[in-house]
C-alpha cells in the first residue's frame, strides 16, 4: 500500500489491561478458529481477567491498536535459563486480525515483547508453534526465530496433571 507511513501512524503497542479480557478472548477464539481448533478452548474472558493481571498475574499481554481498533495480540510471560543464568520470556500466544495482516504488527508485537524482557536482564525469547500452522512458520523464521531441532516440548493436561501433582490436600506445603 502506498500509505504504510500512515498505517504505521496509527499503529499503537500498549501493555494490555483488564478491560481488554472480552478483546483477548476473543482473539486467542479466532486464533484457534484459524487453526481448527475452536472446540478446544475452554478459557472465558473472566479466565483472562483473573489470572492476567494483579500483584500475581500468571501472563502479560501486548495490545496492537490501529486507530482505536484492537489489531492484534501478544500473551507472555517471564521465564528463566539455568544454563544461561539469565532470564528470558517466553511468547504464549500471538494473533493479528486478519483484516491487519501485512502491516508488520506481529512482528512490532514481538519487538515489543523482546524489549520488555531486556529492560528485565533477558537475553532471550522462546515460542512454540502448532506443527499445523505453516504460515507462523516461515513468519517466525523471516522475524529470526530459529527453529530449535535441540529440544522436544512435553506437556501434561487434564488427568496426566492431576496425577502428577497428586492428592489435592486442603493444607499447602510454602515452596
Amino acid at each position: 500500500m502506498s500509505d504504510e507511513g500512515n498505517e504505521a501512524a496509527a499503529l499503537r503497542i500498549r501493555p494490555a489491561e483488564p478491560q481488554d479480557a472480552e478483546a483477548m478472548h476473543a482473539a486467542i477464539l479466532a486464533l484457534a478458529g484459524h487453526l481448527g481448533q475452536q472446540a478446544k478452548i475452554r478459557s472465558t474472558a473472566e479466565d483472562f481477567r483473573r489470572y492476567g493481571f494483579g500483584p500475581e498475574a500468571a501472563f502479560s499481554g501486548f495490545i496492537a491498536e490501529v486507530d482505536g481498533e484492537v489489531a492484534g495480540l501478544c500473551l507472555f510471560f517471564p521465564i528463566f535459563s539455568t544454563w544461561l543464568g539469565r532470564p528470558g520470556v517466553y511468547v504464549q500466544d500471538l494473533f493479528v486480525d486478519v483484516r491487519f495482516r501485512g502491516r508488520k504488527i506481529g512482528e512490532r508485537l514481538l519487538r515489543a515483547v523482546a524489549a520488555w524482557s531486556r529492560r528485565r536482564g533477558g537475553v532471550y525469547l522462546r515460542l512454540a508453534v502448532d506443527t499445523e500452522n505453516l504460515s507462523a512458520h516461515g513468519f517466525y523464521e523471516r522475524v529470526g526465530l530459529a527453529w530449535l531441532s535441540t529440544d522436544r516440548e512435553h506437556g501434561a493436561y487434564g488427568e496426566a496433571f492431576q496425577a502428577l501433582a497428586g492428592p489435592d490436600e486442603t493444607r499447602h506445603e510454602e515452596m
